[in-house]
């Protein structure tokens, strides 16, 4: 590796390891991109109301002297906001460091050398695809009128208006929902198309040589068109010839019929997706809530232990794989998602903090296996939540409570500590058995030793995972292709390597980068 490309991989290694940069923007990220972030709304009201703004200037400006201020606010002020954002938006789409970084160890792991101009050439490619998205260009164009020597372009600020689709949900959906019916679409702007051009080029062929004929220009004609076939009809442009009315009177029921097909797309989009809608609208209001208890599985038992809490004045949340217990949930009364229990992307879908949100989770399935899979998933994600489950069988019991149940009750005593309002406290796990299960936090991972690591690290002993609270498992050496359990301090550390580690996830992250940021006295 050239000195160049060092240099530009030591500088990508920096960015993506200084927590400074990152937290910059992680920050700027959410605000802009993560909807669940506290602060996002504000800015999304704040960048609205200048779009209105901005509109409603251009308009009093036709016929009324604007006040100098109101004039620079919205050429300049306005346009410079809006580019800051474009400016970060792009910053955001994608990561120049991690492209880079990439590269660089695919290249040291397949023993090949590092080309720069490839990363260069990767990290343009991601940067273009956001320049050339429909939403960038948006934005780009909402920024011309800050060049207002060319009058012409003050006109591109109704493109500010298109900027409401980042910042309004119900306009994301509306879009959403259309685009699923993307070849129907464009069948019919097919379909109007033709009849538009047919019937505009009959009706100039029938009305242009009329001198009492309004149509003069195949302009006319081609107007006339959109205007009859649109069904709007202004009046305006009438053909006199009986030629041309029988030309008209196709022209108006194709009219009808394009006004119906697209109703009728419309309608099925939205029902075909009506579902989808308030799903989503649902996952909103519970990512919202800021205390409720989730009862897994909707059968004879819950529903006594629903109404219990319902009675109490508490927040319920059902989830159920089943779509007919969902649908007596709703009956009920309750919020309820037609999601597994037992699987791992459902949390994730739902999106909510299980520590903090969920007062308890109910494992309520008349099922114990059901019951233990449930626990282990929920167990996977947090190790904190306070977790109730049904137990059918008494042969069970130490499944669940090995799966990680902090409170085991028969139908009837779940019953009645619910109606007490009774709520256990959270206990700890075996780490083996986190491993298993997937457990969140804890993890296993493979750490390469690329050529810029082993030039600074020579031994084990100077990894100093201890302080990082990572266990060393072993050493897959890539020369000799055998794992070393257990290596000793001695064990010398070759490109290519790898180690194997295990402990929290967020402290192998730290740890991995100080092996990058470190440097060998």
């Amino acid at each position: 590796m050239n000195f160049l490309s060092r240099l530009v991989v030591d500088g990508a290694y920096f960015l993506n390891t200084s927590e400074a940069y990152q937290r910059k923007k992680r920050f700027f990220y959410d605000i802009l991109e993560n909807d669940r972030f506290q602060y996002k709304k504000y800015f999304d009201i704040f960048m609205i109301t200048l779009i209105f703004s901005s509109v409603i200037i251009l308009i009093v400006e036709v016929k009324s002297e604007m006040n100098i201020y109101l004039k620079f606010f919205n050429v300049y002020v306005i346009s410079f906001i809006f580019f800051v954002e474009y400016i970060l938006r792009f910053w955001i789409s994608s990561s120049v460091s991690e492209i880079i970084i990439s590269r660089s160890e695919h290249a040291t792991a397949l023993g090949r050398k590092f080309y720069l101009y490839k990363a260069i050439i990767g990290v343009i490619t991601a940067k273009l695809s956001f320049v050339f998205s429909i939403k960038a260009i948006i934005d780009l164009l909402a920024i011309l009128p800050f060049f207002h020597e060319l009058r012409l372009l003050r006109l591109f600020v109704l493109f500010r208006v298109f900027k409401l689709f980042r910042y309004t949900k119900s306009f994301q959906t509306f879009t959403s929902v259309l685009s699923t019916k993307k070849f129907e679409f464009f069948i019919l702007l097919m379909f109007s198309s033709v009849v538009i051009f047919v019937s505009s080029v009959l009706i100039y062929v029938m009305e242009a040589h009329n001198p009492a004929s309004p149509v003069n220009t195949f302009f006319d004609a081609l107007y006339w068109s959109i205007v009859t076939i649109s069904t709007v009809g202004y009046g305006d442009i009438v053909p006199v010839t009986t030629e041309g009315r029988i030309v008209a009177a196709f022209v108006i029921i194709a009219g009808i019929s394009v006004l119906a097909f697209t109703t009728s797309i419309i309608v099925s989009a939205f029902t075909e997706k009506l579902d989808e809608i308030r799903e989503i609208k649902t996952i909103d209001n519970i990512r919202k809530l800021k205390h409720f208890y989730l009862i897994c599985g909707y059968e004879s038992v819950a529903q006594e232990v629903a109404k219990k809490l319902k009675n109490s004045k508490i927040t319920i949340i059902v989830l159920d794989e089943d779509i007919e217990r969902i649908n007596s949930a709703k009956k009920d009364g309750l919020i309820a998602i037609n999601y597994d229990p037992g699987n791992i992307e459902s949390y994730k879908k739902i999106g909510i903090d299980l520590n903090t949100q969920v007062e308890s989770i109910l494992c309520l399935r008349e099922n114990d296996v059901e019951n233990v899979y449930t626990t282990l998933t929920v167990r996977s994600i947090s190790r904190d939540v306070n977790i109730i489950s049904l137990l059918m069988d008494d042969a069970n019991r130490n499944k669940l409570k090995f799966a990680g149940a902090n409170e085991i009750l028969y139908p009837k005593g779940l019953v009645g500590m619910i109606s007490k309002e009774l709520i256990g406290r959270p206990v700890a796990f075996e780490v083996i058995h986190a491993l298993r299960n997937d457990y969140y936090g804890v993890d296993v991972e493979e750490i390469l030793v690329d050529e810029r690591m082993s030039q600074n690290l020579v031994h084990v002993s100077e990894l100093n995972n201890v302080k990082f609270r990572i266990v060393l498992l072993g050493i897959y050496k890539k020369e000799t292709k055998r794992f070393f359990f257990n290596p000793m301090d001695g064990t010398l550390l070759e490109s290519g390597d790898y180690l194997l580690v295990i402990g929290n996830s967020a402290f192998i992250r730290e740890f991995e980068k100080h092996l990058h940021k470190k440097i060998r006295t």
